[in-house]
């Protein structure tokens, strides 16, 4: 079904870009050709609707007409694009959970994304964030995952209970810790990451058994901790051995 973009509506667009709303009608923006695409093909049960200027988009479900020029206003991309969904909030159910990730405050959404699109390559069970972490359907979050939270089971919880009350060994990326390369790591683990300037927070680093760090070689201050995901997501995953 095709109707216009009424100005109603695009004001109600508006607001998902703010947590509040997005929150309250459980919903979020997911915009561009290749993701939207992915969408439809993959995950069409979670889209309300989408509004596009391409009027030869193939959806067997409400779709909105518009202009190049109102896509622009009611999304956050700032290259031209042509179509946007809102979606509803993936419910992604969590199985079993034999390596996890523990984010501790992150804020910057595209590490999040990153982190996120990251822990889906590497098979991650789970992804546990504290309450301080990024929303998980901000924009920047969802461009960046490219996907991926359709995949991977996301939680929002009190992190320090959360530890306390799991079977799993705890390992945090800390600068104390030993260096990552000369450890025998195990396939079922909890690995915390923490905030990007302030890293794991004191009463977390009380509950990590096992403190690991990743050497530098270089002049480099700190690493990003997208990327510090990514390397020691790789050095747990080949700890496992080859069939």
């Amino acid at each position: 079904m095709v109707e216009t973009l009424s100005k109603n509506k695009i004001k109600w667009i508006k607001s998902l870009h703010l947590k509040k709303h997005r929150d309250a009608e459980g919903v979020f923006i997911v915009e561009g050709d290749k993701m939207v695409s992915e969408l439809i093909e993959h995950w069409s049960h979670y889209i309300e609707f989408i509004c596009t200027s391409d009027q030869s988009i193939q959806f067997n479900g409400m779709v909105y007409q518009t202009d190049d020029k109102t896509i622009k206003e009611i999304g956050s991309l700032t290259t031209p694009n042509k179509i946007l969904a809102v979606v509803k909030k993936p419910n992604v159910p969590v199985g079993e959970t034999k390596l996890v990730l523990a984010l501790d405050g992150i804020q910057d959404p595209g590490n999040f994304g990153t982190i996120v699109r990251t822990s889906d390559w590497f098979g991650v069970d789970l992804i546990v964030c504290s309450k301080g972490t990024v929303d998980m359907l901000n924009p920047k979050v969802v461009q960046s995952s490219m996907g991926s939270l359709f995949r991977v089971p996301i939680i929002y919880t009190d992190l320090p209970s959360f530890l306390s009350n799991s079977n799993l060994p705890i390992y945090g990326a800390l600068l104390e810790g030993e260096n990552v390369y000369s450890k025998s790591l195990p396939e079922n683990a909890i690995i915390v990451m923490g905030n990007e300037g302030a890293g794991i927070s004191a009463g977390i680093q009380k509950l990590i058994q096992h403190k690991i760090h990743i050497p530098r070689f270089g002049g480099a201050e700190s690493l990003n901790v997208a990327i510090a995901t990514g390397i020691l997501l790789s050095e747990f995953r080949s700890s496992i051995k080859k069939l």
